[in-house]
């Protein structure tokens, strides 16, 4: 069965981007390393030794990443490329634009209206595997709804004052299980938790 992961890279005080979408320091540890860590066809990093060992099998893990239309629309959508998995969902109530799709046809991508529907979605193409939600608001309203099994973290040694929350809009309280791997790196501390779900 697949396992659904909330992952970002996040500043101290929970923020994964200023509100004009810039990231400023937090994706600096990406390029600070002498280990190099292919993502996907189109990027490298160069990160340390313990990123490295960290973020690779991770990232081979994953099988489906679910994004946002605002996240896609950001950035293009990488070009046709998904940044982790094979295929990608994206969570939107917009078909995607004619002018993408005539520049990226044979691009794995795939739409659903809803987070519920980007999730089923993902379960069926992921099979057993790992299946990435951006954080954000996607990913803070697929933890909302108690869809999510896991959450991954990067932290980085900022306070950013203001910006996009990890989780979104979420609100109440949800308990994780203790960390169940903390792997400092150069600039960064990867932290992965497993949501506790409540008992019958």
């Amino acid at each position: 069965m697949a396992r659904v992961v909330v992952q970002a890279v996040v500043s101290v005080d929970g923020f994964i981007a200023y509100p004009d979408d810039t990231v400023g320091p937090l994706f600096d540890w990406y390029g600070n390393g002498d280990v190099t860590v292919q993502a996907n066809e189109q990027w490298a990093f160069h990160v340390s030794r313990a990123s490295a060992d960290y973020v690779k099998p991770f990232w081979d893990a994953v099988k489906v990443t679910v994004i946002g239309r605002h996240l896609f629309d950001t950035t293009d959508g990488w070009a046709g490329v998904p940044a982790a998995g094979d295929e990608l969902v994206v969570v939107t109530h917009r078909p995607l634009p004619d002018e993408w799709l005539a520049r990226f046809p044979d691009a794995p991508f795939h739409t659903a209206d809803s987070v519920e529907a980007g999730i089923a979605l993902a379960k069926e193409i992921a099979g057993d595997g790992l299946i990435c939600v951006t954080a954000g608001d996607v990913g803070g309203q697929a933890f909302s709804a108690g869809l999510v099994d896991e959450v991954a973290m990067d932290v980085v040694p900022v306070v950013m004052g203001e910006g996009v929350r990890f989780f979104g809009s979420h609100t109440g309280t949800v308990l994780l299980d203790d960390p169940d791997m903390m792997v400092q790196g150069d600039r960064v501390l990867h932290l992965h938790y497993t949501v506790r779900r409540r008992s019958a």
